[in-house]
């Protein structure tokens, strides 16, 4: 049986937690480039993997080592942050299916980016910490699973309405310095 104040409780905190987190940045970047419905289908489905992940885990997750993983997202973030650059010269306004982008290769770009970047993340902690506390996985992964589906949302349609008040070209080399930023941050916390 699913608890409602569970499951609202789990949603408010990941929420608010992923919010101002990476993949907000990522779904916004992701959707300035590529059909939305294809971003969120590959980020909603990597939510799904890390939420199940997490809650199978419970708190095990914490024991994970930190240092790989903030290096891992270092190089992806400064990875992505190099192919927006370089890809980024393009002045075209209309965001339009690019060449040989189907929905497999958009929506799997989005898994993976979300897939290896998310992980070991403070919401998956913080899902897998709940799931440990409230001894009730369904409530605790519906909640999670849904603040996340949320923030995502929020970043790719946000990215969409951005498009129309912003060249492209900005939008490009302000992800790519974010990005940059990010990655830089995850590789310091990976030595530090």
């Amino acid at each position: 049986m699913i608890s409602i104040s569970v499951m609202a409780l789990v949603f408010g905190v990941v929420f608010l937690a992923e919010l101002p987190d990476k993949t907000a940045l990522a779904g916004l970047v992701l959707g300035t480039r590529y059909r939305a419905s294809y971003v969120f289908v590959g980020v909603a489905a990597a939510f799904v993997v890390h939420v199940v992940l997490a809650v199978a885990a419970g708190s095990v997750l914490t024991l994970l080592p930190q240092q790989l993983l903030h290096a891992l997202t270092g190089v992806l973030f400064l990875g992505g942050a190099a192919m927006l650059l370089l890809k980024g010269g393009e002045d075209d306004e209309e965001v339009r299916e690019p060449k040989g982008q189907s929905f497999w290769k958009v929506s799997g770009a989005g898994f993976m980016l979300i897939l290896v970047a998310e992980f070991g993340d403070l919401t998956q902690i913080m899902t897998a910490n709940l799931a440990a506390r409230y001894d009730d996985p369904l409530s605790v992964g519906l909640g999670a699973v849904l603040a996340l589906w949320a923030v995502a949302g929020l970043g790719i349609v946000g990215g969409k309405a951005l498009m129309k008040r912003v060249p492209l070209s900005l939008i490009t080399k302000i992800a790519a310095l974010l990005m940059t930023a990010l990655g830089v941050w995850s590789l310091y916390e990976a030595i530090a």
